[in-house]
C-alpha cells in the first residue's frame, strides 16, 4: 500500500488535489471501440498496489477485457518498483504498463529510455481534462510518460470522533494545537497518534507537510529540485518540530519502539479495527479505502479527517502525490499498454474504482456522483480551489535511490530519527549526504 498517495486546502473543510473545474461528461477515448479488438492479448501491468487497492484497480482492468477483450496480468512490485522494473527489463521480461508512484521515478525511467511517449490519442484527452499540473510532472523534458491515473492527498489527519467526542476536543487548527489535543485524547484512555514508522514513506510525508507550512512553497522547490541543502537551517527547524511530536511517549501508541514496527495498513487499524489503541492517524485520503472496507467504517461518521493545521505562521499545506501509468518502450505488448492508457485516461474507468471508494481521479470530466460518500465528493469538489499552493510530494519527486527506496536515503533516516530524535542538526547532516549522492548519481 503506497502512500502516493495528496491534500488539504486552508480553511476547507473538503480536501484538494488538481486544479481545474470539475464537469460531469466527457468524450471518452476508445480503447478499442468496444468491438474486442484486442481479443487473446494479454496487457502486463506492474504497480505498488496490494489489497485493497489491488483488488479495486482489478475491477478496472476487468472493465478494460470487458470493453476490448484483452486479458490482463497485474504484479505487485511492493515499494521498491524502480529496482523490480529495472531487473524485468533486464531479463527481457518487462511488463507492458507500469503504475510508477514517483515523479523522481517516471523521470529516471524516461532518461535511462525505457518508455514510449503517449499516444496522440492519450495526449489529447489529458489536455482536455487534466489540469495543466498533471501533465507537468508526467513529462519530461517536453515529451509526455505518464498518465496520472489515481491521485492521492496528502495532507488529511484521520480521526476517530468518537474518540474525540470522549475526549471532548474538536478538530484543532494549528500544529500547536494539534499536539494539546493529542496530549487530551491521551489522558482520556487512548494514545494520540498511530504512526506508521515501518513504513518510511509515511514519515516523509509528516516531513513534508510541516516542512511546506513552516519553511514556505519557494523553499519547498527549493529543496525539492535539491537546489537548497537538506543542511539547510529550515531543514533543521522542520525536523525539530517533527522530533516534538515523535520523542512524546504519551502521544505515539506504543511509543517509538511499535511505532517503528507498525506498517501504514497497521496504523489505520489501530485508529479503526476492532480494538482501538490511538485516536488519529496521519496520511492520505487512501486512510478512509481501509478504514472501510477492512474495517467497516462509515466515512463521515464513524471515520472523518481534519485539514493538516498550520505550522508556526505558515499557512495549511496541500502536498498531493499520484500514480501515473507509463508504457514501457520493450513491452511484448506496447500497442494493447497504449490502449490501456487510453482507457484509463477517460472518466469511465476512473468510475469504477470511484465506485468502489479509496481512490480520487484528477480526471475533471468524472462524475462527483460516481463517488459513494459525501467526505469523498466533497474532496473532489474542492480540486478547483488548489490553486497554486498545491505541491507534488517531495520524496517524489527525488531520485528513488533518496525519496522511494526501503531501507536507504530519506525513508530510512527519518525511521532512524523516529527512533532517537534527539539531534535535529545531524538527522538534517545525513540527509543531506544521501541527497547529495542521490542526485549526482
Amino acid at each position: 500500500m503506497m502512500r502516493r498517495r495528496t491534500t488539504l486546502l486552508t480553511g476547507c473543510t473538503a480536501l484538494v488535489l488538481a486544479l481545474g473545474a470539475t464537469a460531469c461528461g466527457g468524450g471518452p477515448v476508445s480503447a478499442g471501440g468496444g468491438d474486442k479488438a484486442l481479443d487473446g492479448q494479454t496487457v502486463t501491468v506492474a504497480g505498488v498496489w496490494s489489497g485493497s487497492e489491488q483488488k479495486n484497480f482489478q475491477k478496472v482492468l476487468d472493465a478494460f477485457t470487458e470493453k476490448t477483450g484483452a486479458k490482463t496480468q497485474f504484479v505487485s512490485t511492493g515499494d521498491n518498483v524502480s529496482t523490480v522494473v529495472g531487473s524485468k527489463i533486464e531479463g527481457g521480461n518487462a511488463p507492458d504498463v507500469v503504475m510508477v508512484p514517483q515523479v523522481g521515478v517516471l523521470q529516471q525511467f524516461a532518461k535511462k529510455g525505457w518508455l514510449k511517449p503517449l499516444s496522440s490519442a492519450a495526449q489529447k484527452t489529458i489536455t482536455a481534462d487534466y489540469a495543466p499540473v498533471w501533465k507537468k510532472y508526467g513529462s519530461v523534458d517536453g515529451t509526455l510518460y505518464g498518465l496520472y491515473f489515481k491521485a492521492a492527498h496528502k495532507s488529511t489527519v484521520w480521526y476517530s470522533p468518537e474518540a474525540f467526542t470522549q475526549a471532548g476536543v474538536k478538530p484543532p487548527k494549528s500544529y500547536d494545537e494539534l499536539l494539546k489535543a493529542g496530549h487530551t485524547v491521551s489522558d482520556s484512555g487512548l494514545a494520540a497518534f498511530a504512526v506508521a514508522g515501518q513504513d518510511g514513506w509515511t514519515l516523509t510525508d509528516w516531513f513534508e507537510n510541516i516542512y511546506l507550512s513552516q519553511a514556505g512553497p519557494e523553499k519547498y522547490d527549493a529543496l525539492a529540485a535539491h537546489k537548497l541543502k537538506w543542511s539547510d537551517p529550515s531543514v533543521v527547524e522542520a525536523l525539530t518540530t517533527l522530533g516534538k511530536l515523535f520523542k512524546d511517549k504519551q502521544l505515539i501508541a506504543g511509543g517509538q519502539k511499535e511505532a517503528l514496527n507498525t506498517d501504514f495498513p497497521g496504523s489505520v487499524e489501530k485508529v479503526f479495527g476492532p480494538k482501538a489503541e490511538a485516536g488519529m492517524v496521519y496520511e492520505g485520503d487512501f486512510v478512509a479505502g481501509v478504514a472501510h472496507d477492512q474495517f467497516g467504517k462509515a466515512i463521515g461518521k464513524d471515520a472523518n479527517f481534519f485539514p493538516f493545521p498550520a505550522v508556526g505562521g505558515g499557512t495549511a499545506p496541500v502536498v498531493s502525490g499520484g500514480d501515473a501509468a507509463v508504457v514501457l518502450k520493450d513491452a511484448k505488448n506496447a500497442k494493447a499498454g497504449m490502449k490501456l492508457l487510453e482507457y484509463l485516461a477517460t472518466p469511465e474507468a476512473a468510475a469504477v474504482w470511484a465506485k468502489a471508494g479509496g481512490f480520487l481521479s484528477p480526471n475533471k470530466k468524472l462524475d462527483l456522483a460516481q463517488y459513494g460518500d459525501d467526505v469523498t465528493r466533497a474532496t473532489a469538489k474542492s480540486l478547483v480551489d488548489a490553486g497554486d499552493t498545491v505541491r507534488f510530494d517531495m520524496s517524489d519527486q527525488a531520485p528513488a535511490a533518496f525519496g522511494g527506496t526501503k531501507g536507504t536515503g530519506e525513508w530510512k533516516l527519518l525511521q532512524d530519527f523516529l527512533r532517537d530524535p534527539s539531534d535535529p542538526k545531524a538527522t538534517a547532516a545525513k540527509l543531506e549526504a544521501a541527497a547529495a549522492k542521490a542526485y549526482q548519481d
